[in-house]
């Protein structure tokens, strides 16, 4: 029962990638196929930044003020946000290319249909269709590449996922800047431009992207899926309009903040009963997992900052072009695009992490505290030394806190965790955005109200009430006077939102200072399972062998027992409902197949066990009533906390009965067997026929049941969660008796041989004194006997229904 059997191995294919069978992908296939995953990365980066440069213009020509400004942002970072636990689950389910593919029409209708908007509504509406394409490309993108690569070399090819970060976030203000200065083109191709990248990266997929498909049974938890995104939009309302439309104390904000705290309990509940939740509340028991997520929703709202509202500082409060606004953010992108690529080959060389996550909260929190004490005259080159400390940040922390995620998971939940990680970035940027746009509201609505307040009344008049209207001016048409209090106010807004959100980045590195360090891991998903499949490890029977479960914790506990040398592995043993398993047997054993070293958890299921030092093992944990699990755990010299997830078994219960009839069949044997025919139970039926056989582990068996007077019969049994039930008719056997006589009367010894209408001997039979003979359980047919003893006799006869009574036969001597 302890044997991976091959449904189990292809049931997770997928979430390995490679060539068949699980064999490592090449440098060269890694590279062919990231091709097309960039392509599709760099129009859904290339979407959200192009348009930065050219929103002051987008806005002021369909005419809206700051809320649409932040909204026509907003809308795709919602619906991206609310999309991506969705995208991820699905990639546990389903194809991978096909979900990029579609991530990508998506993208493409979204964007055409943008360009055609009429007005703010429209274009908000059509961004946010574009949001839900852009959400399947950034959480895909990230996905296929954990499910190609280990994580050791991964940090490796995440240099090229920044590499085209970086560009896609220079070039699209530069291009967006260029298409909205270019009077023959204007801002409404900043949404096609992304469409023929779009259509290449579809061709490039196809041609490129080849991963196995996963076999399991598709469903989507749709009531999650409309929670989250009901709750996240609800509050995305009350932090936009909040301090402008009511008061931030008001029944309006009670009601909004109520209804997300519901929507969110709502959620969880769900969550908690879905089979397959969009986003896995256990994987929340994983410190580490618990810890990025949150430092990502911090890292999301840093991020999306500096990328949106430095274009209305370049503009608005130093007075440059698109184009050219494009152009000075080059030092933040620049530091964001070398602190990916140099951290990346650095941790790929090493298998350290941690470091770099932390430097990264450094420069992020000092490059933000620094962006808020600039003014709209402050030099250059000083504002250029402060986004490149934004940029050096985000680049150090962004893939980390995902790759660190991805280290410590279960390949089936591989998709589920990445797209965690995602979803709360995305959601800082989101609700970052939206109550970032509303301070810088109202923080240009005061400075805009002491500077007029200086100036000749007749200058009010210039602005048409913009401060109170939430227009953007158009500061060509302003006046001198008028224009520097304007600049001036934009300038010391946006400073304050940097300054602002400082302290959001200092608590992104807090909490990035909790996240124990676990050097990653040097095979891919497929590549540890693989490897399980062919040492026949004991807990192959559950579909996770040889990987790092997704019961990997990093609690501290307490030893359980005392050490006896060597580096220690210890944790908590513990059933699906987080209760721990008690007696569980946790066995060490090393990469060859050799035992190391064996405890037995206690009752509040801690265990130890000691390594004899730095390496790879395989833990095994079983216990009665639950499906074994194996565990690959890595010993770099130091103790290792590693909790182990048991699932519970499944049990096979039923009934024999005699076959048109509703007569049970007592004493019947029943046998289970796997697939590979090893016999997993057996047990006989009771009174009524019935049988039951508990810890079983889920997939396919054969059930064999034969009973004195019947037909034996086999059938196979697909065993699910819980208990499977069957029922089981038996045919009663035909019969075929009789007597051998020679001319003295009953020859005793006579030796009775039938043999069926294919030549097969069914059975023989020796005669007693009584020279009587018998055949059971026979199928009806075509038989010939063959009676010996003197010259043989050979008859032919059919038997049908409950058989033939009664054939005699006379043997003689020639002569006789």
């Amino acid at each position: 029962m302890a044997t991976t059997t091959p449904a189990g191995v292809r049931a997770h294919a997928e979430h390995g990638g490679g060539a068949s069978g699980g064999a490592p992908m090449t440098h060269r296939q890694i590279l062919e196929a990231l091709t097309g995953l960039l392509l599709g990365m760099f129009v859904a980066i290339l979407s959200s930044t192009i348009v930065s440069n050219a929103l002051p213009d987008i806005i002021s020509d369909l005419g809206g003020g700051q809320n649409a400004y932040t909204w026509v942002v907003t809308a795709s970072l919602l619906t991206m946000t609310a999309s991506v636990p969705l995208w991820g689950k699905l990639a546990d389910l389903v194809s991978k290319k096909l979900l990029v593919q579609v991530a990508l029409v998506i993208f493409v209708a979204g964007s055409a249909a943008a360009g055609l908007s009429r007005n703010p509504g429209m274009l908000i509406a059509f961004r946010a269709v574009q949001g839900i394409g852009m959400g399947g490309l950034t959480a895909l993108a990230q996905i296929i590449m954990a499910a190609m690569i280990a994580p050791r070399e991964r940090g490796r090819y995440s240099g090229y996922l920044g590499a085209t970060f970086a560009t896609a976030m220079v070039g699209g203000p530069l291009i967006g800047g260029v298409i909205t200065d270019t009077s023959w083109l204007g801002w409404r191709w900043c949404f096609y431009v992304g469409v023929p990248f779009a259509a290449l990266a579809l061709i490039v997929l196809q041609k490129t992207l080849h991963l196995p498909v996963t076999q399991r049974k598709v469903k989507v938890d749709w009531a999650g899926a409309f929670l989250i995104t009901a709750a996240v939009c609800l509050l995305l309302v009350w932090v936009t309009f909040a301090g402008n439309k009511y008061d931030w104390l008001s029944w309006q904000t009670y009601s909004m903040v109520g209804g997300t705290l519901v929507l969110f309990a709502l959620f969880c509940l769900v969550e908690t009963k879905a089979s397959e939740p969009i986003i896995p509340l256990r994987l929340f028991r994983n410190r580490t997992i618990t810890l990025a997520s949150i430092a990502a929703l911090f890292v999301g709202i840093a991020m999306y900052a500096g990328v949106i509202f430095f274009s209305q500082y370049f503009q608005l409060a130093r007075n440059e072009s698109p184009t050219m606004s494009g152009v000075l953010t080059i030092p933040m992108i620049g530091g964001l695009a070398l602190a990916s690529t140099v951290s990346g080959q650095f941790i790929s060389r090493t298998g350290r992490w941690k470091g770099w996550l932390l430097a990264g909260g450094v420069l992020l929190t000092a490059g933000l505290g620094l962006l808020g004490t600039m003014r709209y005259d402050t030099p250059y080159w000083r504002v250029a030394v402060f986004m490149a400390l934004l940029g050096l940040g985000v680049g150090m922390m962004m893939q980390n806190l995902v790759l660190c995620t991805q280290n410590q998971v279960a390949p089936g939940d591989l998709g589920a965790a990445s797209s965690t990680v995602n979803f709360f970035r995305s959601l800082g940027s989101t609700v970052g955005i939206s109550a970032l746009g509303a301070v810088l509201t109202h923080r240009i609505t005061d400075y805009l109200k002491d500077g007029l307040a200086t100036l000749d009344p007749k200058y009010s008049a210039g602005l048409s009430g913009s401060h109170t209207s939430d227009s953007i001016p158009d500061m060509d048409a302003l006046p001198g006077p008028l224009r520097a209090v304007v600049e001036g106010a934009y300038g010391h807004g946006i400073a304050d939102v940097f300054l602002y959100t400082a302290p959001v980045a200092l608590l992104a590195l807090l909490f990035s200072l909790f996240i124990k360090e676990v050097p990653l891991r040097t095979k891919g998903a497929l590549a540890q399972a693989a490897a399980a499949a062919e040492s026949q490890q004991p807990s192959a029977g559950s579909p996770t062998t040889a990987t790092v479960s997704e019961g990997t914790r990093e609690q501290t506990v307490a030893d359980p027992a005392p050490s006896t040398g060597g580096t220690p592995v210890r944790g908590h043993v513990r059933g699906a409902e987080g209760t721990p398993v008690p007696r569980a047997a946790v066995t060490l054993i090393s990469l060859g197949g050799r035992q190391l070293g064996r405890a037995v958890a206690r009752a509040d299921g801690a265990y130890a066990v000691d390594t004899p030092g730095p390496g790879s093992y395989v833990l095994i944990a079983a216990a009665n009533g639950f499906q074994p699990q194996a565990s690959t755990v890595v010993v770099n010299g130091e103790p290792v906390t590693y909790d182990l997830l048991l699932s519970g078994t499944s049990g096979l219960s039923g009934t024999v009965r005699e076959a048109g009839t509703e007569l049970p069949a007592k004493d019947a044997m029943v046998v289970v067997t796997d697939v590979r025919g090893d016999v997993l139970a057996t047990g006989t039926t009771g009174q009524q026929g019935e049988f039951t056989f508990a810890d079983l582990v889920p997939g396919t068996v054969t059930v064999a049941v034969n009973a004195p007077g019947h037909r034996p019969r086999a059938l196979p049994v697909e065993i699910g969660g819980g208990v499977t039930r069957i029922e089981v008719e038996l045919r009663a056997g035909a019969r075929l008796q009789g007597v051998v006589r020679a001319s003295g009367g009953p020859l005793g010894d006579a030796r009775v041989t039938l043999v069926d209408a294919a030549g097969n001997v069914v059975g023989t039979a020796t005669t007693g004194t009584d020279g009587a003979y018998a055949f059971t359980d026979l199928d009806s047919g075509e038989y010939t006997v063959i009676a010996t003893g003197y010259p043989p006799v050979a008859t032919a006869l059919t038997v049908t229904g409950r058989g033939v009574d009664g054939h005699d036969i006379e043997l003689a001597h020639p002569g006789e």
